[in-house]
């Protein structure tokens, strides 16, 4: 496989007076997996329905596999959407051989966590089981591209865990992967990063690339829930992670006078940044522009 398997150039979408996607310009290739990030509504979901033909971009242009995402070019795609693509009222296998057939290829064999299953309405299935029969529909064909929005949402650690050694296994026969998702963990397993804000791709790279320069600092208090109103109400860019505070990008000196204002003790420690922190940033920023 080679060539560049999905590019977006420019590409712009609007509904009406509001713009989804804003002159965002990507690329995947041959054995990579491309993980596509951002928060509910940053235009993810719509970005990947214009690269793969299912919407019209408004202006810029997109390539699914060499040309226009026609309706022959999509056979070469494995496409597992958030809603998974199956078919509820039908059985496991029933949507299998639906599959299969629609690309002209064999049905898969059901691995050890379906066996069984083969006559099971996929309604009736856990959300675990369902996404692996996705992935198996997704892949029967031998796609040369995949995208995935959202493969692991609501799976357990061990189902995402298999389900990535999936992804990576077709990356290493050389299938490009263009995968959306909300968990950290998983975006270190992609090889670049593209990060959407407001419908903007505000940074791409490795994680330690977008990450860049930014710290932040930990803040220490057994008052965790006042320190937290506090920060929020001074307009820092607070985050909580069980009961730890982090601030991303901010002055220790600064957090210190307002936790004194509040009559809140506490003790700060300047930490790495993580990339959710280096997101929360880029979001302020685009919101504020």
């Amino acid at each position: 496989m080679t060539g560049v398997q999905l590019r977006a150039r420019h590409v712009t979408r609007r509904f009406g007076a509001f713009t989804a996607v804003d002159d965002v310009s990507m690329q995947v290739q041959p054995g990579e997996v491309v993980g596509l990030l951002g928060a509910n509504g940053a235009g993810k979901t719509t970005l990947i329905r214009m690269l793969l033909g299912l919407i019209a971009v408004t202006s810029g242009s997109v390539e699914l596999l060499g040309g226009p995402p026609d309706r022959q070019r999509r056979r070469g795609l494995g496409y597992v959407p958030q809603g998974l693509g199956l078919y509820g009222d039908l059985t496991v296998a029933e949507n299998l051989t639906f599959s299969a057939r629609a690309y002209g290829s064999a049905e898969p064999e059901l691995p050890p966590g379906l066996t069984g299953r083969a006559g099971v309405l996929v309604r009736e299935l856990p959300l675990g089981a369902q996404r692996q029969v996705a992935f198996l529909a997704a892949l029967a064909h031998s796609p040369e591209l995949l995208v995935l929005d959202e493969p692991t949402s609501g799976v357990d650690v061990l189902a995402r865990a298999a389900l990535w050694d999936t992804i990576r296994g077709q990356a290493e026969r050389g299938v490009g992967v263009l995968v959306t998702t909300h968990y950290m963990q998983e975006a270190q397993q992609c090889d670049r990063l593209l990060l959407m804000s407001n419908g903007q791709l505000v940074a791409q790279g490795s994680e330690a690339d977008i990450i860049g320069s930014t710290t932040a600092v930990a803040v220490h208090t057994g008052d965790w829930a006042q320190a937290f109103a506090a920060l929020n109400a001074a307009g820092q860019p607070v985050m909580l992670a069980g009961r730890a505070i982090r601030v991303a990008n901010a002055s220790p000196a600064e957090l210190q006078q307002v936790l004194n204002a509040a009559g809140i003790q506490a003790s700060l420690q300047p930490v790495p940044a993580t990339i959710e922190e280096r997101m929360l940033m880029l979001a302020r920023a685009t919101d504020a522009s």
